[in-house]
């Protein structure tokens, strides 16, 4: 997948295409089936499938204080659309400038002299420009004047309800990760690279690999039943805690990641954490003791959930 990262780097042998523009924010079942509409319309056209995003996401442009946790960063976008077949991904920089560009003024600079759309396709929610004026009824009048043609994406629903990145975050803030796992198609998971740490878990004998989460808000907070995947691909069972560190007085958020009989060095490799099961809250405990003790009790309660996933099997 080619990815192009400024207009400066848009040439004119990426023009023709079939594409879409969103967050794809978590990937999940309904962004999935966006593709395989696209791939389908490529197809048709042997044109190539081009996605369009934007950094930071336009919500954390405007309103940075309360805009949704991520669900993916950055990186872990780019794979999930390079794993599903897109051929191109233009991320731009989202700022005043493309913030303040009139609706009109972004389809045709954007749209039709840089990206050379061919067709199409949009969410039933899309919206764009400023004030977002922009919106389906005037891609089809400026598309029928500059030689593309739009459709809307297909609504895909799970029990009744529609698919998207808000539901994902509700089930992942009360701890269903079942649920969020059936929208997304996969566990729900976190990657980066280790980094790092204060070593008190090794000092308390659970010795953790640390992950940066370099995003304003989690979807996620306490302690979890994990499964991690290291650089060389093989899986190992875990433990995993997302918060602050409220015992030592801590403020950031961090992601740790007790891996069960493993002793290799994983610093500096990039791993992904999936998520299987909550087990409890974050909180701040009286005493380094408690804190230990709870650990540990962590600890066994994630060995027994693999233990007894074994023998189902």
């Amino acid at each position: 997948m080619e990815l192009i990262r400024t207009l400066r780097d848009l040439e004119s042998r990426y023009h023709e295409c079939v594409a879409t523009i969103g967050n794809f924010d978590g990937f999940h079942l309904g962004h999935q089936a966006v593709l395989r509409q696209l791939r389908k319309r490529a197809d048709e056209r042997v044109l190539p499938v081009t996605v369009l995003v934007f950094e930071p996401q336009p919500m954390e442009f405007f309103d940075p204080e309360n805009a949704p946790a991520r669900l993916t960063r950055w990186r872990e976008k780019y794979q999930l659309l390079r794993d599903h077949g897109v051929d191109r991904m233009i991320c731009l920089r989202f700022n005043a400038d493309l913030a303040s560009k009139a609706a009109e003024d972004f389809v045709i600079d954007l749209l039709v002299k840089k990206v050379g759309v061919r067709h199409l396709v949009i969410g039933d929610d899309f919206r764009f420009g400023t004030d977002r004026k922009g919106d389906y009824d005037l891609l089809c009048t400026l598309g029928r004047g500059h030689g593309f043609t739009v459709e809307q994406s297909e609504t895909f629903t799970l029990d009744g309800e529609r698919v998207s990145s808000s539901r994902i975050r509700e089930a992942l803030k009360r701890g269903d990760l079942a649920q969020a796992a059936r929208l997304l198609g996969r566990h729900y998971s976190i990657s980066g690279r280790v980094v790092h740490g204060n070593k008190q878990g090794k000092a308390f004998g659970y010795p953790t690999a640390n992950i940066e989460l370099r995003r304003m808000k989690t979807a996620l907070q306490g302690i979890f039943v994990a499964n991690v995947e290291v650089e060389t691909g093989s899986s190992h069972p875990s433990v995993a805690y997302i918060g602050s560190k409220p015992t030592v007085g801590g403020t950031r958020t961090l992601l740790e990641v007790h891996l069960f009989d493993f002793e290799a060095d994983l610093y500096r490799q990039y791993i992904k954490v999936e998520f299987l099961q909550k087990l409890r809250d974050d909180k701040r405990f009286d005493s380094f003791e408690e804190l230990k003790a709870q650990i540990e009790s962590d600890a066994a309660r994630a060995r027994d959930y693999f233990e007894n996933t074994l023998k189902k099997k």
